[in-house]
């Protein structure tokens, strides 16, 4: 089975948050003071996350990413993603997080045999490192990133959201940093979903990027990702030395219109678009066991995913609350 939107996009992706919990306090993500914390019984039990997944895959999801908060912050973590995967062995599992807790967790994590990882890096600095994060140590990033890489996970990409006069001058390095370890860095654009945390001159679009990437090569198009077609990302080769590099143009170029994927956050509430602030709660329908109800919220759901995002459409909400 498989769905198709009102639009005519397949929907065969889902990105589930395990917790509105984080051990960093980045700029662009949350408040200083943090943000309200959902109760323990709130957030989505293991065994509750693995029966939605059931839904979802007989729905025609095909790819799941586990996000936060900082998925890693969540007790048992790493042998839920050996369960989960003995359970769905032949989707695309992968996981996006700030790698701090990484270098104990990954030999466990290399087990559940993920499609990729994927690692928010905005700078290599360790000074800024503590500024953008409020609370980090860039060493902790730095050796999870290095235990993922040796326990065999790949790919591994790096996350920077380019903010005008924080890391730009800094680019050069970020990559540099990344391609020495054989990653793939990508670059996204500062998007304004919450607009207390958002600066619009802070804000760097992808044609400015790319002049700074022309800078350092000679970049030719990739025509896509072989292992994840619909991304977001738009690749880059150099013809000289193979490196690659991503750009996600979330907002000067955004890619709506081939948008494959919808969310679920850490409290079972289901969203169809980041920047949409509709939510439909699903948590009771999981743990009342009810398929025919949750089939039939998840479809509608779907049926509701805008064309695009629009400055009116966006909501007040933080990162670490939705799920990335």
């Amino acid at each position: 089975m498989s769905i198709i939107d009102p639009r005519g996009r397949l929907i065969d992706y889902a990105r589930i948050s395990l917790t509105d919990r984080c051990n960093y306090r980045c700029v662009y993500c949350m408040p200083e003071e943090g943000v309200a914390r959902l109760s323990h019984g709130g957030i989505m039990r293991y065994e509750e996350i693995i029966w939605l997944a059931r839904v979802l895959v007989s729905l025609g999801v095909r790819h799941i990413r586990f996000t936060g908060g900082e998925p890693l912050v969540r007790k048992g973590m790493p042998e839920f993603l050996l369960s989960f995967r003995k359970e769905f062995p032949d989707i695309r599992l992968s996981l996006t997080t700030n790698a701090s807790l990484l270098g104990e967790a990954a030999p466990v994590i290399a087990r559940a045999r993920l499609s990729g990882i994927n690692v928010s890096l905005d700078t290599v600095d360790p000074v800024k490192f503590s500024a953008v994060t409020r609370t980090g140590d860039i060493r902790d990033v730095f050796g999870g990133i290095e235990a993922a890489a040796s326990s065999g996970i790949s790919p591994i990409k790096t996350n920077t959201v380019l903010m005008r006069g924080f890391n730009d001058a800094e680019l050069p390095e970020i990559l540099n940093f990344a391609w020495s370890l054989g990653l793939i860095p990508r670059i996204i654009e500062f998007m304004p979903l919450n607009e207390s945390l958002w600066a619009r001159d802070s804000f760097i679009g992808s044609d400015e990027i790319k002049s700074i990437l022309n800078s350092l090569g000679d970049w030719k198009p990739e025509k896509t990702d072989s292992q994840y077609p619909r991304g977001p990302a738009k690749y880059f080769a150099d013809r000289a030395t193979g490196r690659r590099v991503g750009i996600i143009e979330a907002v000067s170029n955004h890619f709506c219109e081939s948008c494959n994927r919808l969310r679920i956050t850490a409290s079972g509430k289901f969203r169809a678009c980041l920047f949409n602030n509709r939510e439909i709660p699903l948590l009771g329908m999981v743990r009342a066991r009810d398929r025919d109800a949750l089939t039939r919220a998840i479809t509608e759901g779907i049926g509701l995913k805008p064309a695009k995002w629009t400055q009116a459409s966006d909501g007040d909400g933080n990162m670490s609350g939705i799920g990335g």
